[in-house]
């Protein structure tokens, strides 16, 4: 189990409309690609995972046209 800085953004469909929904939370998690599945599910889901080189990894998810964006940052 690690703790992580989770950040989920929500990326706003409308036109001429930027705002994205974004929440964070703290929590020690055993598997992020696991954790963000639970929370997409469907059956038109697509996810892409990178991880930068601070250890932050970062899925990129489209669930039917909805995009969102979840960012695992260590804590330690």
């Amino acid at each position: 189990m690690r703790a992580y800085e989770i950040v989920r953004e929500i990326f706003n469909q409308c036109s001429n409309n930027q705002m994205r929904d974004v929440s964070f939370e703290e929590r020690e998690v055993e598997d992020p690609e696991a954790y963000v599945r639970g929370f997409c599910q469907g059956e038109n889901v697509s996810i892409e995972r990178d991880q930068r080189s601070d250890g932050t990894l970062i899925f990129d998810v489209d669930i039917a046209g909805l995009r969102q964006r979840f960012s695992f940052t260590p804590l330690d």
